[in-house]
């Protein structure tokens, strides 16, 4: 049986948010490091499984491995084709403690996988190795926020679902901790001008080589300490942040250059799924509209048997 969706306060779990972000980022490299290129980097994002985030299967040397984040038991698995199952308790421990336990078992197992060991997108970039400040981990919190975005993750996928062109997987981009879902145009876009910390400019340019329309939700920060879903469009038409979007909470904002939504609307919703549709939905029409995409080749009406 479905629960409420649940109540997320950044205030009472941030620094367990900072620690756990770190850790995606440690897994979500060795991803990288190991998965053949994609377009838009959709070789390095995570997913949202069952039972927490999970690399899904990444090839190696003719087999296969995977590593998932269970939220249940707090352990991070790592699974392997020809080797027996390792797991790493997910508990108050500092990144570097976490960065080389992971990596010694990667070792033992025979996947010799070396990353760039610093963070991307974030401010400071202190080396995972040398992380001693972030160690925090409540696991009742963790376990709240991963019931948030499987709450999250089935109504971004009904969404998807409503576009035939070429859609992005529900992916989980561990660099700046945001759950996204992307749609394209079809038409190619001008060069992104960058500008995010600690990501090379040629990384940025080809993920926006294409006209996109992308909606998300990201856990919240320091600096930001509210849970917020978000919407934007690039390239952004000049009228695109005068178009009229839903639900009435809903807003623009002018520093960011993206709609916006905070999760407690959402949360707090008679009907969460239809609150947040609704806002997926008009921001996706706001940027096709505003930048004349083709949308009778390109919109689908979702399937009656789909959305019962």
């Amino acid at each position: 049986m479905q629960t409420p969706w649940p109540e997320l306060d950044y205030t009472s779990w941030g620094d367990t948010l900072d620690t756990l972000h770190q850790w995606l980022q440690i897994v979500g490299k060795i991803r990288m490091r190991a998965m053949p290129w994609l377009n838009h980097s959709w070789h390095v994002s995570l997913y949202v499984s069952p039972t927490g985030f999970t690399t899904r299967s990444i090839p190696y040397q003719g087999s296969l491995f995977e590593i998932d984040f269970n939220f249940i038991e707090h352990k991070l698995i790592i699974r392997s084709t020809f080797e027996e199952e390792r797991h790493l308790d997910l508990k108050p421990r500092t990144v570097a403690d976490f960065y080389r336990e992971l990596m010694q078992t990667l070792d033992d197992m025979g996947l010799d996988i070396n990353i760039y060991p610093r963070p991307n997108e974030l401010p400071h970039n202190t080396p995972f190795y040398e992380n001693v400040h972030h160690g925090s981990y409540d696991a009742d919190a963790v376990t709240n926020f991963w019931r948030a975005m499987v709450r999250i993750t089935c109504v971004f996928q009904a969404f998807r679902g409503r576009f035939i062109g070429k859609s992005s997987p529900v992916h989980l981009f561990w660099g700046a901790f945001d759950l996204a879902v992307t749609r394209f145009s079809g038409r190619p876009a001008p060069p992104h001008p960058g500008g995010v910390p600690n990501m090379p400019l040629d990384v940025m340019q080809e993920a926006y080589s294409q006209e996109v329309s992308s909606a998300g939700f990201w856990p919240g920060s320091k600096d930001f300490p509210t849970p917020i879903f978000y919407a934007y469009c690039y390239p952004t038409p000049d009228d695109f942040s005068k178009q009229t979007v839903l639900p009435k909470e809903a807003f623009w904002s002018t520093d960011l250059g993206e709609f916006m939504l905070p999760y407690d609307v959402v949360q707090q919703a008679e009907n969460p799924e239809a609150v947040l549709m609704d806002f997926l939905q008009s921001t996706y029409e706001a940027a096709a509209v505003t930048g004349n995409w083709s949308r009778g080749e390109l919109d689908v009406d979702p399937s009656p048997a789909a959305e019962a």
